[in-house]
């Protein structure tokens, strides 16, 4: 190793998998965080529109809630799909 760096870091195609790699857990952390905070928002300022009821006693909080864990399946099912056409190729050429 040099200047603590194993030698596969300065390869074009590592570089590619790390830039790859970084702008999708980028884009999936903004869109759960990012939907997450617009469930907190609307919890905390539109408590009317939350409390409104949608079925029985089924009301727009709890769809949104469980559409949290829904949302959150399915960043995964999408980040694993990324990855196994777009990471692991190149993951594989590098070993």
């Amino acid at each position: 190793m040099v200047g603590g760096l194993a030698p596969v870091a300065g390869y074009e195609r590592f570089l590619l998998l790390r830039r790859r790699f970084r702008r999708a857990a980028a884009m999936l952390v903004a869109g759960f965080l990012g939907w997450y905070f617009v469930y907190v928002g609307l919890s905390a300022f539109a408590r009317g529109f939350m409390a409104r009821t949608v079925v029985g006693h089924v009301n727009v909080a709890l769809l949104l809630g469980l559409l949290q864990f829904v949302s959150t399946f399915a960043l995964t099912a999408a980040y694993l799909a990324y990855a196994r056409r777009r990471l692991d190729p190149l993951a594989g050429e590098l070993r």
